[in-house]
């Protein structure tokens, strides 16, 4: 008689691997905070890193590095559009005080865009504000219509703004200007 792993990373058939070695393999984020985030996991179901071998740890690294080169030839949006990140978070949660829910060791590797949040300094001190809980139900920032204050906040912002981020990178604005030109994506915004 088989038992089922405790680790639900464990049941994840090899056909969905992005990646492996003898030690660990790499997938991708059932919950991704943004376009291509993965894991790379042990084979064997160790709770931290720090109850990971050496040899352990240097097969995740390298796993880590091959994500990345393959990130680094593009990311599927759900548009359809093919971005290459400008950046790289990479980490664990150790134990659930830091946050870690599958007990099961795991190394994020998220690509991060120019302007996917409005100031990424700090990094992993903040990781992505509002996307790292993926269990908590939240309520949208903005509902729209008249009564929604939200908007009057950006509305205000907007009118104060000298540059706008654009989700691929970033307008240059010219106060008065009827048209703004996005330096990395080349789309045109109004305004």
């Amino acid at each position: 008689m088989t038992h089922a792993p405790r680790s639900p990373f464990l049941a994840i058939p090899a056909g969905h691997y992005v990646a492996r070695n003898a030690l660990a393999f790499a997938i991708r984020d059932g919950f991704p905070v943004s376009p291509g985030h993965s894991l790379v996991i042990p084979f064997r179901e160790v709770a931290t890193w720090f109850d990971a071998t050496v040899d352990e740890q240097h097969a995740i690294m390298e796993l880590v590095s091959v994500v990345k080169r393959e990130l680094d030839g593009g990311v599927a949006w759900p548009d359809g559009r093919v971005v290459i990140p400008d950046g790289y978070n990479v980490g664990f949660n150790a134990g659930a005080a830091a946050g870690q829910t599958v007990m099961h060791l795991h190394v994020h590797v998220i690509p991060r865009f120019q302007g996917d949040v409005v100031d990424p300094r700090g990094g992993v001190r903040h990781v992505i504000p509002g996307r790292g809980n993926y269990l908590a139900k939240s309520a949208p920032m903005s509902t729209g219509g008249d009564e929604d204050k939200f908007v009057d906040l950006v509305r205000e912002a907007f009118a104060e703004a000298r540059e706008i981020a654009c989700r691929a990178g970033r307008y240059r604005y010219a106060a008065g200007a009827s048209t703004n030109q996005c330096l990395r994506c080349q789309s045109s915004a109004s305004g």
